[in-house]
């Protein structure tokens, strides 16, 4: 590829990139003119005032961005150990699948009880 076509195809490509955010902005105004009407309605229905709604909005974004991402994920609790393997001292809470040591005890006949922890 020669430098000359080089930069002709990058040009062609900048010129489809601006198209397409042109689009795409364009797109944007035409679906938020229906919404910002609802709102305007709804705020006119209930005699709401831009202060109030701005008030209401910095009041509700500020908490969140003190507390930070983990607010929104609690702490998970870790679930205590219901079974043991008396050999190897592997364990299982009992929740979701098997593991192999309790499938292959089981099929062996033994019953899961025998691997309860006291």
């Amino acid at each position: 590829m020669t430098r000359d076509n080089y930069a002709a195809l990058k040009q062609k490509i900048e010129k489809e990139i601006l198209k397409l955010q042109k689009q795409a902005q364009a797109l944007q105004k035409k679906r938020r003119g229906p919404v910002i009407t609802t709102i305007i309605r709804s705020m006119r229905e209930y005699d709401i005032t831009p202060d109030e709604i701005t008030a209401a909005y910095n009041q509700k974004t500020a908490p969140r961005k003190a507390a930070g991402p983990q607010a929104a994920n609690p702490p998970k609790r870790t679930v205590p150990i219901k079974y043991r393997h008396p050999e190897t001292g592997d364990t299982w809470t009992g929740r979701g699948k098997p593991p192999r040591w309790i499938s292959n005890a089981e099929s062996e006949g033994k019953d899961r009880k025998d691997f309860l922890v006291a």
